[in-house]
Order: structure tokens, then sequence, then C-alpha cells
């Protein structure tokens, strides 16, 4: 039978030559455990081949190519151990939503009533508190106070053409005026025509409407 070892993607291998050690992630927020180091015989070995090696050279010179192959054989199988441990161990801590097949926390991402993620199933209450929060905040700002001068405008000459800026120097309009304070030139223009009170369109020298005219 065939030895394999069963693995997920929500891991990081922070294994080095001295020891082994694994850390699994939730890949909804991110939380997570992290294994003990387990320090390896073969990286305590390898390591005092690669010293005797620079240290005495000579017929020494061959213990680094000693320590590599220690380090691919017994390092290996080594670490194929301690990731089998360490799947044992923090794996109760993790579940695999049957529909997105995401791997989550029990602790902080699992909706234990639905089966499911809380990705997939949120809570209820929590969403439910954070649609009420963004309704609030929602209704602060249409309810908001606003200053005399714009509250007069917006309940009284809402429905006129309010221009931004002057029509001869080009300058901007702070408020609704009638002529602007840089130049002095007419702002607001007559809108509708005297005689049949159709709208009149900004500089327009006859109605269009009835051809009387204007200015």
């Amino acid at each position: 039978m065939i030895d394999r070892i069963e693995f997920v993607d929500n891991y990081d291998d922070l294994s080095t030559d001295t020891g082994y050690q694994f850390e699994f992630k939730c890949n909804r927020c991110g939380a997570g455990y992290r294994t003990a180091f387990k320090a390896t015989v073969t990286g305590a070995v390898s390591s005092a081949l690669d010293a005797a090696s620079s240290l005495f050279g000579g017929i020494f010179n061959q213990a680094s190519d000693i320590g590599e192959r220690v380090r691919s054989a017994g390092w290996q199988k080594g670490h194929d151990d301690a990731f089998r441990e360490a799947i044992a161990e923090l794996k109760p801590d993790f579940i695999q939503c049957p529909r997105c097949q995401n791997w989550v926390c029990r602790k902080n991402c699992w909706n234990d009533k639905r089966g499911l993620c809380k990705e997939c199933a949120p809570d209820l209450g929590v969403e439910m508190s954070a649609a009420q929060a963004s309704r609030s905040v929602e209704e602060v700002w249409a309810h908001a106070a606003m200053a005399e001068e714009d509250k007069k405008l917006a309940t009284e000459n809402w429905r006129q053409t309010i221009r931004a800026t002057c029509p001869d120097c080009g300058k901007p309009l702070a408020t609704n005026s009638k002529f602007c304070p840089e130049c002095g030139a007419k702002v607001k223009f007559e809108e509708k025509c005297p005689k049949c009170n159709a709208q009149l369109q900004p500089g327009a020298k006859f109605c269009a409407e009835c051809g009387e005219k204007l200015g």
C-alpha cells in the first residue's frame, strides 16, 4: 500500500535544517496555530560535519557531501513524519466548508448551526446589527442640519437654474447671487417668456415658443 501524506493548502512550512515547524491558518480570518519547533538529529549531525570540514580539511573535505546526504534522506523522512503529526495535531481546529471548500477555523469562522462557514452562512444577528448601524449612519447624513442659507435655497429656490460661475469673468460663485461679486456682471436672467411664460434658454434674444423679443 502506498504511504500517502494528506495535506491542505492553508499552511506554511517553517522547517529548517535543524528542525521542523508548521503554521496552519484559517482561509477566512487568517488566524491559526503554529506547532512547536521540533529539533532534528540529522540537523545536528550535518552541522557537526560541516564544521569538521571547515576546520580540518584534507580527508574531512568529504564531510560536507556526507552532510548533504544526511539532510536529503534522513531530514526528508523526519520532515514527512513531523508533517503528519502536525496535521493530526491541528486538523481538529479547522473544518472544510462543503460549499466554498475553504478551510476555516472552528473557533471564529464556522457556523455550527448551518454546517457552513460564516462566509457562506453569516451569523444573522451580526449581519442585522451591521445593517442597522449602516442605516443609522445613512439617516444621520440625510437629516444633518444644513446652514440657514443652504436650507433657504433648498426649500424656496430648488427649481431655479443656479450658476456655479460668473458668465462674464468665470469666477466661482459662492452663493446664489444675482450679480457677480468679482466683476459686477448680471448673473440671473429672466428664465420665462413675459408673454407666453415658456422656459427660456440662457442668452436667448427671442422666445423659442412665441417669438417675443427679449431684453
